[in-house]
């Protein structure tokens, strides 16, 4: 496994980090707990979940897992979303009970949506509550996490309140997110990666991505691991897990990892962006819809439009096989644009739906 520094933490992280929102079976705790002890053995040393992941469950099954490990062995994450201190502060005591650790390694302000959240988080105390318990040593370092667009992410990072950032970078959506890197970069503070299989859309689609694959990365999993990777300040890809043949992949892809060249770089995004621009990534922030309309799983299945040129049928195939949905429930959309207003991509969705068959 490859390892590195995490910003100016002092923290060595293995670049492949084990996302704890995909378990297959998050009910069955030794299962679950197993998979996590499996990557462990690989070399996979960062491990990051939140509250709610897996119906609730994910803290407990890192909790079950972790306590079985030697505690220098491993760096732990969790997240909240509260703006008001004293509901943070709650969090963090929760998810260190959960986790069954006394200290928190990275705990991120979670799903900053946009400046003006930002400083909801900052005005209702959150941000304040978090250096408390940092100073009180319950937490190592603090994080955020965000679906913002890159400009408005590297205002916020230009604060340096912030030790590192997650936030999603992929062969997809690259673009969206750049400035933001560059500017974590700039600062020498850690990266971590959510979605850098594009939420599962590019081992989905391998003819499509085939492009991407390298001498060292003959899959396109491999492939869109390395792309990542080889951006110079990105720390870590964040995976979710949901057996042990996809820990092995994506091991062998760090093991194998030979960095892009810079030309390499520029004609992958290059074909990147005149190719894929403005495929959904899953990321869900677009809910709840008013009506209940299960809005991600309606634009997943409408990338198969783009993905196939406009094979109908390979929706409704996406439709029955995948998602078990009916094309009616899209048809129920009021257009009252909440979705759009929430999304992090500036997606069209109430046309999407409409388009859908």
């Amino acid at each position: 496994m490859l390892y590195r520094s995490f910003g100016q933490t002092g923290k060595e992280v293995s670049v492949i980090s084990f996302g704890g929102m995909r378990f297959s079976d998050p009910q069955n705790l030794e299962k679950s707990s197993d998979l996590l002890l499996y990557a462990h053995n690989k070399g996979i040393n960062y491990f990051d979940t939140a509250p709610v992941y897996c119906g609730d469950r994910s803290e407990d099954i890192f909790g079950h897992a972790l306590r079985q490990l030697p505690r220098e062995s491993f760096h732990v994450s969790t997240k909240c979303s509260r703006a008001k201190g004293e509901d943070l502060r709650k969090s963090i005591e929760r998810s260190l009970e959960r986790l069954k650790v006394e200290k928190i390694d990275f705990f991120y302000i979670w799903h900053l949506m946009n400046l003006e959240d930002w400083e909801k988080r900052k005005q209702g105390g959150a941000v304040e509550a978090a250096l408390q318990a940092k100073e009180e040593g319950l937490i190592g370092h603090l994080l955020c996490s965000s679906h913002m667009e890159g400009e408005g992410l590297a205002k916020v990072l230009d604060e340096e309140i912030f030790e590192g950032v997650l936030l999603g970078y992929n062969a997809i959506n690259f673009p969206y997110r750049r400035s933001a890197v560059e500017q974590a970069g700039k600062q020498e503070i850690g990266v971590v990666t959510m979605n850098p299989l594009g939420g599962g859309l590019i081992p989905q689609n391998p003819d499509h991505f085939a492009f991407l694959k390298t001498d060292t990365a003959n899959d396109v999993v491999s492939a869109a691991l390395q792309f990542n990777l080889s951006h110079p300040d990105i720390t870590t890809a964040l995976v979710g897990f949901s057996n042990t043949q996809e820990v092995d992949q994506a091991v062998a892809a760090a093991n194998n990892f030979v960095p892009y060249s810079a030309e390499q770089q520029q004609k992958l995004q290059e074909n990147i962006e005149t190719a894929f621009d403005g495929l959904c990534t899953g990321c869900a922030y677009c809910l709840p819809c008013p009506v209940g309309i299960p809005i991600p799983k309606y634009l997943d299945s409408y990338n198969q439009l783009i993905l196939t040129n406009g094979d109908r049928q390979a929706v409704l195939d996406r439709y029955r096989m995948h998602w078990s949905i009916t094309p009616q429930q899209a048809k129920e959309c009021i257009s009252c644009g909440d979705c759009e207003e929430r999304c992090t991509q500036h997606l069209p969705i109430i046309q999407r739906l409409a388009e859908l068959p």
